[in-house]
């Protein structure tokens, strides 16, 4: 199953800047084959249910071993069954409205 999700890691523990914890946890998404979108307070991540979920699995156990005692994270997401749907089409569905 395809599954679309907005995951926020926030490492707790290793000082103000977290940005070398999110540099691995893309990292990580990436080498999983997952398509993925870098955004201020988070990724969007699209890919195969399985793949998605052992990634962010994956993100836990890296930061954890990065130094990080403590890591609250965000998920939502989403699946369809009616029809096969992007982040792109979410996108591009919203911008057409807009420009009308």
């Amino acid at each position: 199953m395809k599954v679309i999700a907005d995951l926020c890691v926030v490492p707790i523990g290793v000082g103000l800047s977290v940005s070398k914890e999110i540099a691995a946890c893309e990292r990580i998404l990436a080498e999983a084959g997952l398509k993925t979108r870098l955004h201020a307070y988070g990724t969007n991540i699209e890919g195969e249910w399985d793949d998605v979920f052992a990634a962010i699995k994956r993100c836990h156990e890296v930061v954890h071993a990065m130094g990080a005692p403590r890591i609250s994270s965000t998920l939502r997401f989403g699946t369809r069954t009616d029809r096969p749907q992007s982040m792109d089409e979410k996108i591009r569905s919203v911008e057409e409205k807009l420009n009308r």
